[in-house]
């Protein structure tokens, strides 16, 4: 059975003990072999991984409230060491293994971290550019180079009395991660998340949330990165919950694990689900069976619709559904591994075209919000009463508000306690046992929580018009040769944007257009692309009023990455960036208008 809120543990190794002393042969995580085959872990060989390792941390010298960075990909020794530096008595700091040498300085300088775990003598490479700049930081052991059976072998002479001592000493109140924010708007900022965050959260989403991650069948499959507050969160619940956590490092491998580990929920920010969708669109070809396709792919979208209306679906729409089923949804259930019962999307507004689509086809997807302050959710949408478009209402036990300037307040035992070394802007963000986000938007009533987009990044036309750019972007976002948007048109006298294409996207897309092979270069000035683009524009206009509308695009030449600069490790324009460096495009909008 999983854990209720009530008497909850003080740390995270408390909720990892419970489970031990509650279920010591259950399946806690499945790991991927060579051949392809999962292998379960019971929680009891779990813990003693754990104890083994923090043993090794303790001899390292390392020492409880130390901070430990981990560097790596999304695999099983990642949550190993992870639980094993809590175990210790530590403080785990996630560095994203693509991080920069300049950013990995930054977060290791203020993190004040001693030791760093990474994946790849590439990361330990990084780190070593800045070494002479981190004077606190005492050793780097790689994973792959056999750090963690390292730690094991130096631990041996760790008495398990020790690591039990430690295990303990954390109280709700200490510091149990920091995790550095992406950077959207300037330097990352360092926020201490304590147990109590945690342990608080993740027992209120087994409360909350039971159908989708405490059932005896609940497995989910990790890719987003461990590094990010979402995928971090979700790790530490399946310790409580009973489900059964996997872990996939390459999301070039997405489709065969999903398809071998089978979830029964999977979480993803809404480019994946986009990218799933159009995906399945250029595979359909074309001639019959791209109309076969669209067909179907309009009757997920009615029929989810209909849910929502107090007559249901109609005859006639559950006999197309029943059909468009056969033919196309199965197939595309099997993509995400036949078992999704529930897609939990976060980071990003979905939109509404692609919530009533994957409804449609018979995948829950529930949208929510949060952010690092937050633990990651603080609001959410439930299994038995979705509002598509919505983020949902708040999260179990914690509460919601939004004052006269449409801005989203939180409160609640998962807000952080503080940024690291800046007391500024812990005041700004705190105030009175609210968490001041910055995002805007609205409660409807029933206390469904709607987002407009973020204070910093309203548009404010000449005419002072204020426009929220993530409505526009998301809807022109979900064509298939769209991969990035970013509105403009501050001070302005109308709104444009920026658009790169998808390089992956495009060859199926021209091949099934009667077009030749293009690169994107010349894609960006083609005629019949351009054309498209427009058409993808004035349907993404169609949700807003005309000063809100898009009224003229540019096509850049290159994509917006992270390898580049301009996106975040968890795929977030770096708005500012983009608007700095392609101003002279962003003025060639405004030539010859009035």
């Amino acid at each position: 059975m999983p854990e209720s809120p009530a008497d909850e543990p003080a740390n995270i190794p408390g909720l990892l003990a419970r489970r031990l002393a509650r279920d010591p042969d259950g399946t806690l995580i499945e790991r991927a072999g060579a051949d392809g085959a999962w292998t379960p872990v019971s929680v009891h060989a779990f813990v003693g991984q754990v104890t083994a390792v923090a043993k090794g941390l303790v001899a390292r010298g390392i020492t409880p409230g130390d901070r430990v960075a981990i560097m790596s990909r999304t695999r099983y020794e990642w949550t190993l060491l992870d639980f094993a530096v809590w175990a210790a008595g530590a403080v785990g700091v996630p560095v994203y293994e693509t991080s920069s040498a300049e950013q990995a300085r930054w977060i290791c300088a203020d993190a004040g971290v001693r030791l760093a775990l990474v994946e790849t003598p590439a990361h330990a490479a990084v780190l070593a550019t800045v070494r002479d700049d981190l004077p606190g930081l005492v050793d780097v052991l790689v994973i792959d180079e056999g750090a963690v059976e390292a730690l094991v072998t130096d631990g041996a002479g760790v008495p398990d009395a020790e690591i039990a001592r430690r295990s303990a000493l954390a109280g709700r109140d200490d510091l149990a991660t920091v995790i550095y924010t992406s950077g959207t708007t300037g330097r990352p900022k360092g926020v201490e998340l304590t147990h109590g965050n945690f342990v608080s959260l993740t027992l209120l989403g087994v409360q909350g949330l039971g159908e989708v991650c405490a059932q005896p069948h609940s497995r989910t499959l990790l890719f987003m990165p461990l590094a990010h507050v979402f995928a971090r969160f979700i790790q530490v619940l399946c310790v409580p919950s009973g489900a059964v956590l996997g872990h996939t490092p390459d999301t070039r491998n997405l489709l065969p694990d999903l398809a071998a580990f089978q979830p029964t929920f999977v979480l993803a920010v809404p480019r994946v689900f986009e990218k799933v969708y159009n995906s399945a669109e250029q595979k359909a070809g074309g001639g019959t069976r791209l109309r076969v396709f669209r067909w179907a792919a309009r009757v997920a979208i009615a029929y989810s619709r209909a849910l929502d209306t107090p007559a249901g679906p109609s005859a006639s729409v559950r006999a197309q559904h029943a059909l468009a089923g056969r033919l196309v949804h199965a197939r595309l259930r099997q993509a995400l591994g036949d078992r999704a019962e529930f897609a939990i999307s976060g980071g990003a507004p979905l939109g509404e075209r692609l919530g009533h689509f994957y409804r449609g086809i018979g995948v829950r997807v529930l949208e929510g919000y949060g952010l690092t302050e937050t633990t990651a959710p603080t609001a959410v949408n439930r299994p038995e009463r979705t509002k598509v478009g919505s983020v949902g209402p708040a999260f179990p036990g914690t509460e919601l508000r939004v004052d006269d300037a449409g801005e989203i307040w939180v409160s609640g035992p998962h807000v952080f306690r503080g940024y690291r070394h800046d007391e500024e802007a812990t005041r700004a963000a705190l105030v009175d046992g609210w968490f001041r986000t910055g995002d805007i938007g609205h409660l409807d009533e029933d206390g469904y929580l709607f987002i407009t987009g973020r204070s910093k990044e309203l548009v404010v036309t000449a005419g002072g018009k204020n426009v929220a750019p993530a409505v526009l972007e998301d809807r022109l976002r979900g064509h298939p040769l769209v991969s990035q948007v970013v509105v403009v048109g501050d001070g302005r006298p109308f709104i444009g944007a920026l658009v790169t294409l998808d390089e992956e996207m495009l060859p199926g897309w021209l091949a099934n257009h009667g077009l030749p092979e293009l690169t994107v270069d010349d894609a960006r000035t083609n005629p019949v692309v351009l054309d498209a683009l427009d058409r993808a524009v004035a349907r993404a206009n169609e949700v807003v009023s005309r000063a809100e509308s898009i009224r003229k695009i540019t096509v850049l030449p290159g994509d917006l990455t992270e390898a580049n600069g301009y996106l975040t490790p968890s795929l977030k324009v770096k708005r500012a960036a983009v608007l700095q460096d392609f101003a002279a495009e962003i003025d060639e909008l405004y030539v010859d208008t009035r």
